[in-house]
């Protein structure tokens, strides 16, 4: 059974403000905002950390990027954030979810 927060908010079992979502990947905000935005992309299907992310084929990672970008630009133009957005990857040993997950935080 998968314990895993990060996927049961993908599955949809555990709602969540979504941001943006296609068939691989996840925008939503994070319960516990930085400031106002700040969101959460992960992929849909269970990577434990960058370690594993670097291990896939180099086309998932750039749809990953990609989707990042597109999320990035929808808070930019959404929130207007007078300093853009903060782009920041989860660190092995500092994660309360261990799923691969980035934070945009706009910074105002």
């Amino acid at each position: 059974m998968n314990t895993c927060i990060f996927c049961k908010i993908a599955k949809h079992e555990i709602s969540s403000k979504i941001v943006l979502e296609d068939d691989n990947f996840l925008a939503f905000y994070d319960i516990n905002p930085i400031s106002k935005g700040h969101t959460l992309v992960i992929p849909k299907n269970h990577i434990k950390d960058f370690s594993q992310l670097v291990k896939k084929d180099a086309r998932f990672i750039q749809n990953y990027l990609q989707f990042i970008e597109r999320v990035r630009q929808k808070l930019l133009q959404e929130l207007k954030p007078k300093r853009g957005i903060k782009i920041t990857w989860n660190t092995e040993g500092l994660l309360e979810v261990h799923h691969l997950h980035c934070h945009l935080v706009p910074v105002y």
